[in-house]
């Protein structure tokens, strides 16, 4: 007996939980399952919509894939950016970018989707990009950001101290300081180092940090928080121009963050604000956390750890194309068991989340096996530059403007399928700095297309 539902969504990340709640809005019953837990948990926790346009021909073919030699570098010039206003920019991207396939309005609508899910999200009241501090010394602009960062934006020209721990290498806060510094912040900027907590172990991870700060635990008999505060107040009149506001590693607390942040600004008369780190991350966390609890409220339901292994279409054909996707097979504990829909929302992810992959054969999407274009030749793939333009990176499935895969020669491969995030080729998210915009926009126009296709 086949598990049934209006429409089945594949994939646990922003892209696949905006598509179940875009599908719910619209009353169509919805179910979601994922191979892993959200990769959420990997991710800043920044909301990014279009930092930066990449210097591509927007005039291409959609069907063209760029190419260079195995040894060229491009000639081109650095993507354009910061951008001040991503929606300004949306014209300017490849014609076949998904930005360009759903257009501005999605990003807009996406983007109020997620202001009207997720509490404690700041940037709702500006088109602009805010420009947000990273623990690799960048400034990343971005369209929303967690209250956590707030006091740390670039814009604001109080003087910064960035504190970092003996005991967490991979933050140097020194190095964020000159980073930062040299990058034109006009602002002055400090790093400094403290022992905190010198009871802990040195190879003690953030979320033990966390922990410890939301008990309050008691460090050498001192509760946590008022010994962070001490061992980083001295540092404060040190630093240059006397600062005004204190970032931290994004670990102040977790259930209880709020009130970390307001106990240490309260101690150390500044600000203080949250500088989002690489994984595990918290915000990344904590935002998984919030869009899983609007999926409960919404109705959606979700499992996680169960992988699609299979497909069949309602014809009874088995080939990669033609024909509605019927039934998609999942794997629960080694039994492969039916579940079956009117429609299908298809994101799992890129090349970096298994999305997208590849063999010596070529580039393939494999769950549903829709088609990818690639160039035939591997040396195409990629440049030797590991800054430049690379091909690969906007390897994925092409769609037409209701985001239903495409053949290799146009035509739309699976009519009830749609397709959404990173899944999608087009965009180089990365240098884009276009990732979560991507998702919400076409995980919203995918989740609206399946809850209509599902309704026919």
């Amino acid at each position: 007996m086949a598990i049934t539902s209006d429409v089945l969504v594949v994939g646990g990340g922003l892209a696949g939980i905006t598509a179940a709640l875009s599908t719910a809005r619209e009353g169509a019953d919805v179910r979601l399952v994922s191979h892993k837990q959200s990769t959420l948990q990997q991710a800043s926790g920044l909301v990014d919509a279009l930092g930066y346009v990449p210097p591509t021909d927007t005039g291409s073919d959609p069907g063209e894939t760029p190419t260079a030699g195995r040894t060229g570098v491009r000639d081109r010039p650095d993507p354009e950016g910061p951008l001040a206003d991503p929606f300004g920019a949306i014209d300017r991207l490849p014609v076949d970018h998904p930005y360009r396939l759903v257009g501005a309005d999605a990003l807009r609508e996406g983007l109020e989707l997620f202001d009207e899910t997720v509490a404690g999200y700041r940037g709702a009241h500006t088109d602009r990009n805010a420009l947000v501090p990273t623990f690799g010394g960048t400034v990343k602009p971005t369209a929303r950001y967690p209250a956590a960062t707030a006091a740390g934006l670039a814009s604001d020209d109080r003087p910064m101290l960035v504190v970092g721990f003996r005991s967490l290498t991979e933050f140097d806060a020194r190095q964020v300081a000159e980073r930062l510094s040299a990058a034109g912040v006009p602002f002055p900027v400090t790093g400094a180092e403290v022992a905190f907590p010198a009871a802990f172990r040195d190879d003690a991870k953030i979320t033990r940090f966390a922990r410890a700060l939301d008990l309050d635990e008691p460090v050498d008999g001192t509760p946590a928080r008022r010994a962070l505060a001490d061992a980083v107040a001295p540092h404060l009149d040190a630093a240059d121009g006397g600062a005004a506001r204190v970032g931290f590693p994004a670990f102040l607390g977790d259930d209880a963050a709020p009130a970390v942040r307001a106990e240490l600004a309260d101690r150390l008369g500044v600000n203080v604000f949250e500088i989002p780190t690489g994984p595990p991350s918290l915000p990344g966390l904590r935002l998984a956390d919030r869009l899983y609890e609007a999926l409960d409220a919404a109705g959606v339901r979700y499992e996680t750890g169960v992988p699609v292994v299979g497909r069949e279409l309602a014809d009874g054909g088995g080939d990669a194309t033609g024909g509605h996707v019927d039934t998609l097979l999942v794997d629960r504990k080694g039994t492969r068991v039916p579940y079956a829909a009117d429609a299908v929302v298809l994101a799992t992810g890129g090349l970096v989340g298994k999305g997208i992959d590849s063999d010596r054969d070529g580039v393939y999407e494999p769950v549903l096996g829709c088609h990818v274009p690639h160039p035939a030749e591997r040396y195409e793939w990629y440049v030797d530059d590991a800054f430049g333009d690379q091909p690969y990176a906007r390897f994925g499935v092409r769609a037409d403007e209701r985001l239903r895969p495409l053949d290799a020669d146009g035509e739309v491969q699976f009519p009830n399928v749609r397709v959404a995030g990173a899944t999608l080729g087009g965009a180089d998210v990365a240098r884009e700095k276009s990732a979560s915009g991507v998702s919400l926009a076409t995980g919203l126009v995918a989740g609206r297309e399946a809850a209509a296709e599902a309704a026919r």
